[in-house]
């Protein structure tokens, strides 16, 4: 279903709050540099600080802003390019290196096949999240991808508890030394294929999946079907020496649109994605921010089991979840849109029960969206809610997410 329609307003507006909102990630410290630096440059990257990064927010000129960029990576047959090389590539090795990762997050490691993947979280002693995490196995090593603001802090917490950990295993941590690219949209697939092997078995690769490749004669890369947008695509990682190589292959594409952190964030929240340090951190569990699937399905080994830190705040002895007092929810039916913070009151108004955690007005649905935490009692879908906006009361409603549908690869039966 294409539910794109073209949106000639509002694009300004967008950009500006976008750029005003990832600024404030600015720090002291001198920005690292992706390899791509140059090349957004060129391209018309209107760059600003990220997780001790210099990004791009957006791209200037005709087919330029949050808005534009946005649409594109919902269209039929496009494919938007992001520089996410600010992100933590993490190598595990040894025997032990599933057990251990067990300890310290909430997936099913051991059960993975070899390529497969999962969306992990990492926890505290008292159950709440640190960062949430994709972990591959890739077949000789455990392949994790963290977040790039907690990048450090959680090898900071890795290597504490490797220190208490009884086994064979390492931490090998790619730097940026390694870089990486995400390319997602319903065209990403044909545009990928591009820069594969010409035997590549695209068609059967599941999402959720990856393997190390050689991309255009680069040796040393990897490819794993995922992403944060709700739509198909994939994250490369490559060396950074052939960074703007494989990038530039990539953009040769006519459909494929050099896209900024703006429209990641637009992205992520129509597809109804958490934004670690807005939408979840170490006081939120994973029942909380409405994840607990991460654990697995009732009667599950990590369920049954538990094992990991914190799990005694999470889950009963025989493996139910315990009860929480708040959750993550959509909230949608405002007239302007509500920012991180906005409080959420009862339908009249007379209690607050809740903050809004991200919010942003939806290119594809053309309103506000937001999600956010309420009262558990008021987390049922439909229930009325009022949101102090600025100062003035407006009218929304609990709804269930993803806001646009999503649109995961499925490997044809």
């Amino acid at each position: 279903m294409n539910v794109l329609k073209t949106v000639a307003c509002r694009t300004q507006a967008v950009a500006v709050i976008s750029k005003r909102g990832f600024a404030a990630a600015a720090s002291s410290e001198p920005l690292v540099l992706t390899a791509l630096n140059e090349l957004h440059k060129e391209l018309g990257g209107d760059m600003v600080p990220f997780a001790g990064y210099e990004l791009p927010v957006l791209y200037k000129g005709e087919n330029g802003g949050v808005m534009k960029e946005h649409l594109h990576c919902r269209s039929e047959g496009k494919a938007s390019l992001f520089d996410v090389s600010h992100m933590g590539q993490i190598r595990w090795h040894g025997k032990d290196r599933a057990a251990f990762l067990e300890k310290i997050v909430v997936g099913d490691i051991a059960g993975l096949k070899p390529g497969s993947g999962c969306l992990s979280l990492v926890t505290n002693k008292n159950g709440g999240i640190i960062d949430d995490t994709v972990i591959t196995n890739a077949g000789n090593f455990i392949y994790m991808v963290v977040n790039g603001a907690t990048k450090h802090g959680d090898m900071k917490h890795f290597q504490e508890q490797l220190e208490a950990f009884k086994g064979d295993v390492t931490m090998e941590y790619l730097g940026d030394d390694m870089q990486l690219l995400a390319l997602q949209g319903p065209g990403a697939a044909e545009a990928v294929k591009k820069i594969l092997p010409t035997n590549f078995d695209l068609t059967h690769m599941a999402f959720m999946t990856g393997t190390d490749v050689e991309l255009n004669g680069v040796k040393g890369c990897r490819i794993t079907r995922c992403g944060y947008t709700g739509e198909d695509g994939f994250e490369i990682a490559m060396p950074a020496a052939y960074a703007v190589f494989i990038a530039s292959a990539l953009l040769k594409d006519p459909n494929v649109l050099p896209t900024g952190l703006g429209a990641r964030d637009s992205l992520r929240l129509e597809a109804g994605l958490c934004l670690y340090g807005n939408d979840l951190d170490e006081t939120t569990n994973p029942l909380e921010g409405a994840l607990g699937w991460t654990m697995g399905p009732p009667g599950s080994r990590r369920r049954m089991e538990g094992g990991f830190l914190g799990a005694e705040h999470i889950l009963t002895k025989d493996g139910k979840f315990q009860k929480i007092s708040r959750k993550r929810v959509g909230i949608i039916g405002m007239k302007a849109p509500a920012r991180q913070h906005t409080e959420i009151y009862s339908a009249d108004g007379s209690v607050r029960i809740g903050e809004i955690t991200s919010g942003t007005y939806s290119p594809c649905l053309k309103v506000p969206i937001a999600m956010g935490y309420v009262e558990n009692a008021s987390s049922k879908v439909g229930t009325d809610v009022m949101l102090n906006i600025r100062g003035k009361m407006q009218k929304a409603a609990v709804t269930k997410m993803p806001f646009v549908e999503s649109r995961y690869y499925r490997v044809p039966e």
